[in-house]
């Protein structure tokens, strides 16, 4: 008995003196499945050139990639919360490298919309920064939480810094389908990496306090939630605008006379600043109310929006405008994962996380779709920018009434 407990004791113990070991494995996967992906507008323009489509098939394949990533996200939550982190991470890396390799070779729009559209999609609510902030939530000490929220987030825009010079440099000089490739098998890397987020036993530890709660109760409860409610509404917004610029700012910039290095260049300065952006906004979530922080976020967004297409074309604008959304990037992450967790608490965090990111997605399967197919009625995305500026308005004042309280529960009778 002795022995079995020391035992206990010890695996314990493991979970609370390894924080940085946890937290360096999950911004490593972070990166590096959030890179591939921000890269993808790159492909746009050498892949349809290629093949003579028009830009609609490429946004259609990535529109769906980005609804397919909102819709699998609840589920890869479940699966987490249910057989652990590490099992769907290693599903969703082999998916999205598979996708990678496939989108290289697909010599058709419905090819194409299979490999960087499905599997990619499915693969990304699998292994991405999502996934990863959930089992923050759960095997790290509520102490570490808020600042662990924001260096995942950070993490995932260091790849945005990192991918798309490399991707630029790579198309340039191998082509875009050895690039899509030689991506795909970088995240194999995840494999190993998801081994310390394994979080199925401490979840076990961890809920055995609490009221048993099913699933499908969780989510009644959650629905009836009005704030959880405004806060899922609010995060299609910042899915539409980000899915979007990630989709055709290269286009964009190269409808606008500006060279290869502009588009590339100011994506990676978006990750760069983003990842100051999301160590910012995990400070100051724990500081200040949250709902206060989303909603100066995404007003902030419809300024440099509307900075940025009434100001003159130029490769200095197009960074300065990276570095001011880049700030404002991937900062609604973590106030809007605190929220969630606030409100319900870990058990099932990474499922009703998810549900608000299939929110967010939806928004990004629109912005990337009607960026593409607004672009081949009209000759331009004007619309969108304005479409964009709009919603963050409406955002903003979505978030301003959320209560940040955590729910009340009965109390079970003791035995």
């Amino acid at each position: 008995m002795a022995q079995a407990q020391s035992g206990d004791n010890k695996a314990g113990s493991l979970r609370t003196y390894a924080p940085l070991l946890i937290l360096a494995a999950g911004c490593l996967i972070g990166m590096l499945t959030f890179g591939p992906r921000s890269s993808i507008g790159l492909f746009q323009i050498p892949m349809s050139t290629g093949h003579g489509w028009g830009r609609e098939v490429f946004s259609f394949s990535v529109a769906i990639q980005n609804l397919l990533w909102g819709v699998g996200q609840p589920f890869a939550g479940a699966m987490a919360d249910r057989f652990g982190t590490t099992r769907v991470l290693c599903v969703g890396a082999v998916l999205y490298g598979l996708g990678q390799v496939m989108m290289a070779y697909a010599d058709t729009p419905t090819s194409l919309t299979v490999a960087a559209g499905g599997l990619i999609g499915f693969g990304l609510a699998g292994c991405s920064f999502n996934v990863v902030l959930a089992a923050f939530g759960k095997v790290l000490p509520e102490q570490w939480r808020g600042i662990a929220f924001g260096a995942g987030t950070a993490a995932g825009s260091f790849g945005q810094f990192l991918f798309p010079p490399i991707a630029s440099a790579l198309i340039d000089s191998i082509g875009w389908q050895e690039t899509a490739v030689m991506f795909g098998f970088t995240l194999l890397l995840v494999l190993p990496l998801s081994i310390p987020l394994a979080t199925r036993a401490l979840s076990q530890e961890a809920v055995s306090a609490t009221p048993k709660q099913s699933i499908s109760q969780a989510l009644s409860e959650a629905f009836r939630h009005k704030s959880y409610v405004l806060l899922v509404l609010g995060f299609f917004t910042c899915g539409f605008q980000l899915a979007f610029i990630t989709a055709h700012m290269p286009a964009y910039l190269n409808d606008l006379g500006m060279p290869a290095w502009v588009g590339g260049w100011t994506l990676a300065l978006i990750g760069l600043a983003n990842a100051v952006g999301s160590l910012l906004s995990g400070y100051y979530s724990s500081r200040v109310p949250k709902r206060y922080l989303l909603a100066l976020i995404y007003f902030g967004r419809s300024l440099a929006i509307l900075y940025f297409i009434l100001s003159p074309a130029s490769p200095a604008n197009a960074l300065i405008f990276g570095g001011a959304i880049g700030l404002l990037w991937l900062s609604t992450v973590p106030p809007t994962s605190g929220l969630v967790i606030l409100m319900f608490g870990p058990r099932y965090m990474a499922m009703l996380y998810g549900f608000a990111f299939f929110s967010h997605q939806l928004g990004g399967f629109l912005g990337v779709y009607l960026g593409g197919s607004l672009y081949e009625m009209t000759g331009s995305y004007v619309v969108v920018w304005w479409l964009s500026i709009g919603l963050g308005i409406i955002s903003a004042l979505i978030n301003l009434p959320i209560s940040e309280t955590a729910v009340v529960r009965p109390v079970p009778a003791s035995a």
